[in-house]
């Protein structure tokens, strides 16, 4: 859905009717800082999701056991 020129026309004049020509400026001002915002936490957010997919956090190393702990052969007696 795409907004063309004669509806940003309309909505438009339907905001300068209803805010009004003194107060309309301040209201794009604070829709602009509002959407800068929304667009830097949507950023934020899929740069994050892109670095966790692409780089999964590092799992620590798992040591062999040592070699008291493997199995021992079935010709090998106890100690």
């Amino acid at each position: 859905m795409k907004i063309g020129l004669p509806e940003l026309i309309v909505v438009f004049i339907v905001a300068l009717l209803v805010i009004g020509p003194d107060k309309l400026p301040e209201y794009a001002r604070h829709l602009g800082e509002a959407l800068r915002a929304f667009r830097s936490a949507s950023d934020e957010l899929t740069r994050d999701l892109k670095e966790s997919v692409a780089e999964p956090p590092a799992q620590p190393e798992q040591k062999p056991p040592a070699p008291e702990e493997t199995l021992k052969t079935e010709g090998e007696e106890a100690t």
